[in-house]
């Protein structure tokens, strides 16, 4: 019998999205997967998300994207849905963050929450609360608290056939992500500068008085270019056409999609070594991991000499949807396993 399973997505965006939205993409494409390989999927997301499986949805659209919806509201009816349908799932897979972990000890179907960063320590009481009742995947080696306990790292995956090789670069630099002081889009802008070549940067912008303080006054149309959020259909043409993808970051990233997606175009990577990038980039391989903006600026010098092909090899082999969807059927089947042994 197939193995059921629900996969509880986010509702901050459309599942998949149609810009942005990271954690709803892993759980798109994990679904897709899954259905691929024969397992019974019910997907738990907005009224308007797309899957192969079975859709449920209390939220009719995105809170992010649909102002007039509550987001509290629209969240608890959402979590509440999937728990209270409990019994006609073999195993609830949650990308919900820690709030549905309140529910886990109220119901006999055991919950598999993958940790997909901790926006905060404060929300770590909540996983260390149900530390014993449930089960935890990070996303990355980088991301595990010492305090808890995991049963896997999976790595995000991406599909790989919708991303484009390019074998030939472009001129330009490249900043690819939400734009946030965090991201280092500001130096990505010096960095470019200073080496003389074009920077178009891509991506919401979730912080307006960063952008209009630090990258706006930067903005001429020519060096410094900014393209707004970049869909599913134009990702593979912006990436693939940079000469590097410059991630600059001054926090510890839980994981990077972006940068996946950019090796998966065959466009390498100048990166601050913070948080998981050196689980994703090969130095002197796929790209460079830099100290500080002056090694980025010897770094795009550099970049050039290395074999593009490498970059999407390596994406094919470790970070492809499908290797995700393997590697969380094996940690699906060891959770079964621990409850029938428990019984």
């Amino acid at each position: 019998m197939s193995i059921r399973i629900a996969l509880l997505s986010p509702i901050s965006w459309r599942t998949p999205p149609r810009h942005y939205g990271p954690w709803e993409s892993v759980v798109s494409l994990l679904a897709e997967e899954l259905v691929q390989m024969d397992l019974d999927v019910t997907l738990f997301a907005t009224a308007d998300s797309q899957t192969s499986g079975k859709l449920v949805a209390v939220c009719p659209r995105p809170y992010s994207e649909d102002l007039t919806v509550n987001p509290k509201v629209a969240e608890c009816l959402h979590i509440s849905e999937v728990f209270e349908r409990s019994t006609e799932f073999d195993l609830i897979h949650n990308h919900f963050d820690f709030l549905p972990l309140t529910y886990s000890r109220l119901i006999d179907t055991p919950v598999l929450t993958t940790i997909h960063g901790f926006s905060s320590p404060s929300i770590l009481p909540v996983y260390k609360k149900y530390d014993d009742s449930s089960h935890y995947v990070a996303i990355s080696e980088a991301d595990k608290s010492p305090e808890l306990d995991y049963i896997a790292t999976v790595h995000h995956g991406i599909d790989i056939s919708q991303f484009a090789f390019s074998k030939t670069h472009g001129e330009y630099l490249l900043f690819f992500g939400r734009i946030h002081p965090e991201k280092g889009v500001h130096e990505a802008i010096q960095v470019a500068q200073r080496a003389g070549r074009k920077l178009i940067i891509a991506g919401i912008i979730q912080d307006q008085d960063y952008f209009k303080s630090k990258i706006e006054p930067c903005l001429d149309g020519g060096a410094v270019e900014y393209i707004g959020a970049v869909g599913p259909q134009e990702r593979s043409k912006v990436l693939g056409g940079a000469l590097a993808l410059l991630h600059l970051i001054s926090f510890n990233e839980p994981f990077g999609l972006s940068l996946v997606e950019s090796l998966a175009c065959g466009t390498p990577i100048i990166a601050f070594g913070r948080g998981s990038i050196p689980e994703i980039l090969r130095h002197a391989e796929t790209g460079y991991i830099v100290a500080d903006v002056e090694q980025a600026v010897q770094a795009v010098a550099a970049v050039p000499s290395l074999d593009r092909s490498a970059c999407r090899e390596d994406a094919e082999q470790r970070f492809s949807s499908v290797r995700m969807a393997s590697n969380y059927v094996r940690v699906y089947q060891q959770i079964l396993d621990l409850e029938a042994d428990n019984d």
